[in-house]
């Protein structure tokens, strides 16, 4: 059963609208499991403190990610895991702090990197450099061991 489509510009634009408004107005969180207050979240699972999330699994805190993993505190990710802060990242592991990045793995506070690993504000580092300066600036910044 279909309904009828406004055909002039007017009506078409104040049909979207109401439509708009009608779906983004929702708290609903369709197919996710175990999801905590998250408000439309689309089949996420034990996810907590998110909102307009699809498809993410144990995240928390994550406004606007899809197909993330245990992401803290992320927005507009995708395809990413065990991030933290992080912000625009895709296909992306262990960033904390960064933006823009890439298929990137382990990298701190970095910024609009692709394909990179091991780098602390766009540095290259060896990986023990990495995780000793890591240590470091996550107990200065009073970020915890896990987050």
């Amino acid at each position: 059963m279909s309904t009828e489509i406004p055909r002039s510009r007017r009506e078409f634009e104040r049909a979207l609208s109401a439509l708009k408004k009608e779906i983004q107005g929702g708290s609903e969180n369709p197919g996710s499991y175990g999801c905590d207050n998250c408000q439309r979240c689309y089949h996420c699972m034990f996810t907590t403190g998110s909102r307009d999330c699809s498809f993410c699994t144990y995240c928390r805190d994550c406004t606007g990610c899809s197909r993330c993993t245990q992401c803290v505190e992320c927005e507009n990710c995708h395809d990413s895991n065990y991030c933290v802060r992080s912000k625009n990242c895709s296909a992306s592991s262990y960033l904390i702090l960064s933006e823009d990045c890439a298929e990137c793995v382990f990298c701190f506070g970095c910024v609009g990197l692709v394909q990179e690993e091991f780098h602390i504000l766009n540095q290259p580092f060896t990986r023990q450099e990495y995780f000793e300066l890591v240590a470091e600036l996550k107990a200065a910044m009073g970020i915890e061991a896990g987050k």
